[in-house]
């Protein structure tokens, strides 16, 4: 595995565990990281413990075992979750701890398997995990994800360089859109939180009642349930209200969608990676809120197993607005990897909504919840739709329309 200089690693774990997870003294950090990150989740621990972390764990995950694994086990096998494991991240919300997690994978890594064994087990995870979801999506608890490069992931996104030169332009990537290569990465933190925080707060009194989507392919509306609430930027933890964020890079304002209000097609712009599989140029086409419809030019049997996982992957649990002038975005690259390209994009999640997306939705149930429009699954999947060539227009309370963006680019001022 090739690194940069220590100076520039040291920078990105200072940023990852004091804007990212906003690490506090005496508080666990628990590491989720690929094996081929070790040496980065090493300085990550150092600097934990530095800064008066009680103690650090770390699960580590393999990519050449996981493929072995779905490869020759029983389905039956695969879908069983340990009781220790699912207790294990039980634990860790309920002791406060803060989770970061290192992600990094090969966008091809079950492509070719099973896709039934693999939606089988990924259902099976999902429901074991689902106590321990709550406390990350109701921010109970400090929460982030960055990425570093892998060689199958670099190669993915430069297949013409070597592997050594995909690596090291993959991370001068990823230093500049988490900013990284700047001074003082915290400041600059501060500033684009902010930023976006001005964002999200001029949407908020806006209070749209609908969304209207229109772009090559997309011909979508999507309505807002009452109380809906805008979050982007830095979110605070429920009780302790300690900043975090929980996606670095992050671009994006996002709310949450009715579940029954959302009609028309919309077709994707950029590959969805799911599963160790790759799905492109794809189209949903929704009805009362549900997905009627689907097609796509490569991956169809992933996006069908994804939609049947349960009901509520059928519908939307998010909706998010990020500016064609992203750097991600402007970077003019594919990157294969969710955490980047959604903040490349505007995007849609099919499943799960945050629940603290709807004032008190935190402190509702299942069944209040879905009586407010807010959807329910074991799945939450970011899918790209945005481009140079979206427009989406706002519906205010009164029945007036305005635009939203034009081309990709706010129509909005936020000063």
């Amino acid at each position: 595995m090739i690194f940069p200089s220590k100076e520039k690693l040291d920078k990105y774990a200072d940023l990852a565990l004091r804007t990212g997870v906003n690490l506090q003294k005496d508080q666990k950090l628990v590491i989720n990281s690929t094996i081929e990150g070790a040496e980065f989740t090493r300085i990550i621990a150092k600097k934990a413990f530095e800064m008066g972390a009680e103690d650090v764990h770390i699960n580590w995950s393999d990519d050449e075992l996981t493929r072995l694994r779905f490869e020759n086990a029983e389905q039956f096998v695969l879908e069983e979750v340990p009781e220790w494991q699912r207790k294990m991240y039980t634990s860790f919300g309920e002791e406060g701890a803060a989770i970061l997690s290192v992600r990094s994978t090969d966008p091809d890594l079950l492509k070719g398997l099973d896709g039934k064994k693999i939606a089988a087990a990924n259902k099976a995870r999902s429901k074991a995990m689902a106590k321990f979801r709550d406390f990350t999506m109701n921010d109970r608890i400090q929460w982030s994800i960055i990425s570093i490069p892998i060689p199958a992931w670099a190669k993915k996104i430069f297949p013409e360089d070597s592997e050594e030169q995909a690596i090291e332009k993959l991370w001068e990537q990823i230093f500049s859109i988490v900013r990284v290569d700047q001074e003082d990465p915290v400041a600059a933190w501060e500033a684009h939180n902010q930023t976006l925080a001005n964002v999200r707060d001029f949407l908020n009194d806006r209070k749209y009642k609908k969304l209207i989507y229109k772009a090559p392919g997309t011909d979508l509306e999507v309505d807002l349930p009452e109380g809906h609430v805008w979050k982007g930027g830095s979110s605070k933890t429920e009780g302790q209200n300690i900043l975090f964020n929980a996606n670095m890079p992050t671009e994006e304002v996002f709310t949450v969608p009715h579940k029954y209000g959302v009609n028309g097609q919309v077709a994707s712009t950029k590959p969805l990676n799911y599963s160790g599989n790759v799905i492109e140029n794809f189209s949903l086409t929704f009805k009362d809120g549900k997905v009627v419809d689907y097609q796509a030019e490569a991956g169809e049997e992933t996006l069908q197993h994804l939609l049947e996982t349960d009901e509520g992957s059928r519908h939307l649990g998010e909706l998010a607005l990020v500016p064609h002038e992203s750097p991600i975005s402007q970077s003019g690259l594919i990157f294969y990897n969710t955490l980047y390209d959604e903040n490349a994009s505007c995007h849609l999640a099919l499943g799960k909504a945050y629940p603290n997306s709807l004032e008190g939705g935190s402190d509702m149930n299942v069944q209040e919840l879905d009586k407010h429009g807010v959807n329910d699954s074991l799945n939450h999947v970011d899918f790209m739709m945005g481009s140079g060539e979206l427009d989406i227009d706002g519906v205010l309370a009164d029945g007036s329309t305005e635009p939203v963006m034009r081309s990709g680019s706010w129509a909005l001022s936020f000063e």
